[in-house]
C-alpha cells in the first residue's frame, strides 16, 4: 500500500471512530424540546408524546419547554441559540418553517440556513369552530355574516400560520374577517367562549375535545376529503372553496451545526419510532396521517410548502410586515 493510501486509510478509521464515539456519548444529559405554542395545543400534545417515545429509545429525560408567542420566532430563537450539540430540539410546524418567511419582515431566524430535519412527523386538517351558542351554523352563514357586517367578523388564531389561512379563506370566500391573534389553541377557545371572537381557525387535536363536549361547535375541515373520524364534518372543498385544502404539519428539527454523528443517531431514532405501532395509533389518535419524511425529503417538503405560501400570500395581497 502507498503511503498516500495509507494516509487516507487512517484518515477514513480516524473519521468512522470519531463518529461512532460521538454517538455513544450522545446523550450526555437531558434533551430538550422546545415548542412554539401553549400546553394544550396539537404541537404540544404531539411534542409530549415523542419525548416519551424518545426519552426511553435514548434512556435519558425528556423535557417538553413551552415557549409561545411572537409566531414561533422565540422558540425558533430559543433553539437557535442553545448548543448545536442534539440536546436541543424544534418541535416545529408548517407556520415556523414555510409561513413565517413569507409573512415576517426581518426574520431573525432562517429555516434553512440556521436548522436542519431530524424527520417529519404527522400531518393534520385544520377546523373552522364557532361558539356552541352562536347563530353561525354552518360555513355558508358565517360567510354572509361577514358579508353582512361593516367591520368584518373576528378570527382567533395562534399562528401566523392559521392567520395566513383565514386569509386565505377571505379571500375566497370575498369575505372580511379580522384577525385577533392569541398564543395557543386554548386562549382562541376561550375568547369564542367569552363572547370576543365570531370563529376560530384551530388543528384538529386541539380542538376535536371540545367540540365532542359541546364546548365548541365545528363548521368544516380543510382537508381533501372529510375525516374518517369525524365524517359529519364537512370539508371546505366540498362546500364549494374547492382551491381551499391545507394541512398544518408537525417536525422535528435541530440547529444546522449539529455533529453529522449526533443527527444521525438522532435521525435513525424518530425514523425508527414512527414504525412502532405505538406512534401510529397515536397519530390515528389525533386525527392526523403519518408524514415520516427523512431529512432530505422534508427540506424538499419544506421548500415546496415555503413557494405555495408564498403564492397564497401574493393572491391574498399579503405583505411581510
Amino acid at each position: 500500500m502507498r503511503p498516500l493510501q495509507k494516509i487516507s486509510c487512517l484518515l477514513l478509521i480516524l473519521v468512522f471512530s470519531t463518529f461512532c464515539i460521538a454517538q455513544s456519548s450522545f446523550p450526555s444529559r437531558a434533551i430538550r424540546i422546545v415548542v412554539p405554542t401553549s400546553p394544550g395545543s396539537g404541537s404540544d400534545t404531539t411534542a409530549r408524546f415523542f419525548g416519551e417515545q424518545l426519552a426511553q429509545a435514548l434512556g435519558t429525560s425528556v423535557v417538553i419547554d413551552n415557549k409561545p408567542g411572537a409566531n414561533g420566532i422565540i422558540a425558533a430563537m430559543a433553539v437557535k441559540q442553545a448548543p448545536a450539540d442534539g440536546h436541543t430540539l424544534f418541535l416545529a410546524t408548517n407556520t415556523h418553517l414555510a409561513v413565517n418567511p413569507v409573512v415576517v419582515k426581518d426574520l431573525p431566524y432562517d429555516p434553512i440556513k440556521d436548522f436542519k430535519p431530524v424527520s417529519g412527523l404527522a400531518r393534520g386538517m385544520m377546523i373552522f369552530v364557532t361558539n356552541p351558542q352562536s347563530k353561525i351554523n354552518t360555513v355558508q352563514d358565517l360567510v354572509k355574516s361577514a358579508k353582512d357586517s361593516a367591520s368584518g367578523l373576528n378570527v382567533g388564531t395562534y399562528t401566523s400560520g392559521f392567520h395566513l389561512s383565514a386569509e386565505w379563506f377571505a379571500s375566497e370566500a370575498s369575505a372580511k374577517f379580522v384577525n385577533v391573534p392569541y398564543k395557543g389553541a386554548p386562549e382562541v377557545f376561550m375568547g369564542l367562549l367569552g363572547g370576543q371572537l365570531d370563529w376560530g381557525l384551530s388543528d384538529l387535536i386541539a380542538a376535536m375535545p371540545q367540540v365532542k363536549s359541546g364546548k365548541l361547535k365545528a363548521l368544516a375541515v380543510s382537508g381533501i376529503s372529510r375525516h374518517s373520524d369525524y365524517p359529519d364534518i364537512p370539508t371546505l372543498k366540498e362546500l364549494g372553496y374547492s382551491n381551499y385544502v391545507n394541512y398544518t404539519w408537525t417536525t422535528l428539527y435541530m440547529r444546522i451545526e449539529t455533529p453529522d454523528a449526533v443527527s444521525q443517531k438522532l435521525i435513525d431514532t424518530i425514523q425508527k419510532i414512527l414504525t412502532t405501532p405505538a406512534a401510529k395509533e397515536f397519530i390515528r389518535s389525533i386525527g392526523s396521517d403519518a408524514m415520516a419524511l427523512a431529512p432530505n425529503e422534508m427540506r424538499q417538503f419544506q421548500q415546496a410548502e415555503t413557494d405555495r405560501f408564498k403564492k397564497i400570500a401574493d393572491g391574498a395581497g399579503i405583505k411581510p410586515q
